[in-house]
């Protein structure tokens, strides 16, 4: 739900159709409703009548991993040598389901990095990924059940059909905030969009993944020198003392220009190697 200390997101894209929205699938499960919408040529994904994302623009979720990635290239350069543990694809997540991935494979003489994307949304950041042949294999934990079934066979599957086909990708149907705290694999990357940023939460419980326990949770998934990169709708100064002040280190923010409103931001940071 929004943050009480914000004004509600109104359940609307960025983009003026000049229509009323359609509605074509609406369902309640534990975390509350979800609704996928068509508004003219978009489709949009509303969760308890906040808005989330639709596939008016995605420049900002595809910057969030392009950013990881320049931010952990730069990590590598200045990192010790040593070997790497529990590999992102052999584990099950707690309470979720899986499909194989495949190991990463070498890049340049060092193994292709492994990330994990929180929030499959309409697509935008897992197309991106896939796109990019120097990421290895690539994980994304999803939630919510819709979400999943309009990917696979539902209204977005045009979007993804390739991404999901990828050999590298395996998507998880789990709570993200129970699989980094519970899960025993590691990755290089952490990319979060499952909010509209730390202090604009879906849901009261992923309040909690903002906190110094859940980024020690986050830090926890992260090998020596991985980075978390944070998606938000807006900036916010106090997150990156939070990030500070649980041990992430290189931390900053950078802004991606939308085409109304303050800009939407990716907050990244580095796990101590």
């Amino acid at each position: 739900m929004p943050h009480p200390n914000l004004a509600p997101h109104p359940a609307t894209s960025r983009t003026d159709a000049g229509e009323p929205p359609v509605t074509l699938d609406h369902r309640t499960g534990p975390h509350g409703d979800i609704t996928l919408r068509r508004h003219g040529p978009h489709l949009q994904i509303i969760a308890n009548g906040c808005f989330l994302m639709d596939t008016s623009d995605g420049r900002s979720e595809r910057r969030l991993v392009d950013a990881a990635l320049e931010a952990l290239t730069e990590s590598r350069k200045t990192a010790p040598a040593g070997g790497r543990d529990n590999p992102a694809g052999h584990e099950a997540p707690a309470g979720g389901r899986q499909t194989p991935a495949t190991p990463a494979t070498p890049a340049g003489g060092q193994e292709a990095p492994a990330v994990l994307i929180g929030g499959l949304g309409v697509g935008f950041s897992l197309t991106h990924a896939t796109a990019d042949p120097r990421w290895g294999p690539i994980t994304v934990v999803e939630r919510e059940p819709a979400v999943i079934d309009w990917h696979r066979a539902g209204p977005l599957a045009p979007l993804t059909a390739d991404a999901l086909a990828d050999p590298r990708t395996r998507v998880l149907e789990a709570d993200l905030v129970t699989y980094v705290n519970e899960t025993s694999d590691t990755y290089d990357a952490l990319c979060l969009d499952i909010d509209n940023g730390p202090a604009w939460t879906v849901t009261e419980d992923n309040e909690t993944l903002y906190s110094p326990s859940g980024l020690a949770a986050c830090a926890r998934v992260l090998r020596p020198g991985g980075v978390l990169a944070v998606w938000s709708a807006q900036p916010s100064p106090e997150f990156e003392g939070t990030l500070r002040n649980a041990g992430f280190q290189r931390v900053r923010t950078e802004e991606i220009p939308v085409a109304r409103g303050v800009p939407d931001v990716v907050h990244l940071a580095v796990r101590p190697g």
